[in-house]
């Protein structure tokens, strides 16, 4: 049996509720994670709150990125094998034990960096690097300050 975490409608936590949910089976080109840690960002809230567009008709797993081990892979899947540490960011779905991810959005774990880490760092590191990269590609010597409602960062790109 699988669990997961849902809204059933916009709202504040209110609306939050855990359920059982029938296990996952992947298609072709899914991997199907056994998840150890997920991530929990503030987009989640926008989605559970309404503020962005209600995505489905109606249970909302939320959870954009996580953590865990693979337990299944789909038929055409040649890149992961069960019992590897993986994580990803795929938007909503992740506050669940269980989840099915598209084997092209996974990366492998290497075994020094511990699975909350890596569900805590997906989402945040890929926006990061699309920022740095194809926003506004910094150049060396260039100071960029980073800043969010946690705190803030100086990367100085020439170090």
């Amino acid at each position: 049996m699988a669990h997961a975490i849902i809204a059933s409608k916009p709202g504040g936590t209110e609306v939050l509720r855990k359920i059982d949910i029938d296990m996952p089976v992947p298609s072709a080109t899914d991997v199907l994670i056994r998840q150890t840690a997920v991530g929990v960002n503030f987009i989640d809230v926008y989605f559970r709150s309404g503020l962005y567009s209600w995505p489905v008709e109606k249970d909302l797993i939320l959870g954009s990125e996580g953590a865990g081990v693979v337990e299944a892979v789909g038929s055409g899947v040649s890149d992961f094998s069960i019992g590897d540490r993986v994580a990803y960011t795929v938007p909503n779905g992740g506050y669940a034990t269980y989840r099915l991810v598209p084997s092209t959005s996974l990366v492998h774990l290497p075994d020094h960096i511990d699975d909350k880490e890596a569900a805590a760092v997906m989402l945040k590191g890929l926006t990061t690097y699309y920022l740095l990269h194809d926003s506004y590609p910094v150049a060396p010597g260039e100071v960029v300050l980073f800043h969010a409602a946690a705190g803030n960062e100086v990367f100085n790109s020439g170090v």
